[in-house]
């Protein structure tokens, strides 16, 4: 099996981010799970800024990206995200309520790798996080 790798997840919705950080452990799917509040705390994880900046240089494997959040937005995180030379080639899996055409079409004209609605059931949240987590954190193999 490949090595684990880490797994940022940002979300404003402490309901959700419990969830999904119970399903990644119980499955054993990253060494390291990140679990950020909001678009400007995921952009200073980065690009190692602020409280961030003596983190260490290593890239997650898989952002995994709400969209309606406070401060800065999701998709302008995957705007700035897509945009550097550095960080774009860095997956992203928006999971968000939103099933609005307008977001999925601006998320994958921004580069957005995978497009998932979360589901409302509980059981159906862990597994969409599970089936992201094995896929993206031990299945792919990124370039960096």
């Amino acid at each position: 099996m490949n090595k684990l790798k880490r797994i940022l997840f940002v979300d404003d919705s402490p309901r959700d981010t419990i969830l999904a950080l119970e399903a990644l452990e119980d499955h054993h799917l990253a060494n390291e799970v990140v679990a950020l509040r909001d678009g400007a705390e995921a952009l200073d994880y980065l690009y190692r800024r602020g409280v961030f900046a003596e983190r260490d240089t290593f890239q997650p494997a898989v952002i995994l990206l709400d969209l309606k959040m406070p401060k800065v937005d999701g998709l302008e995180v995957l705007r700035q995200i897509k945009s550097d030379p550095d960080l774009k080639v860095i997956p992203i899996v928006v999971m968000t309520s939103s099933k609005e055409e307008a977001d999925i079409v601006l998320s994958y004209q921004l580069g957005v790798n995978a497009y998932v609605v979360k589901p409302v059931r509980f059981q159906d949240f862990v597994a969409a996080v599970t089936n992201i987590g094995v896929f993206w954190a031990v299945l792919n193999e990124p370039p960096i």
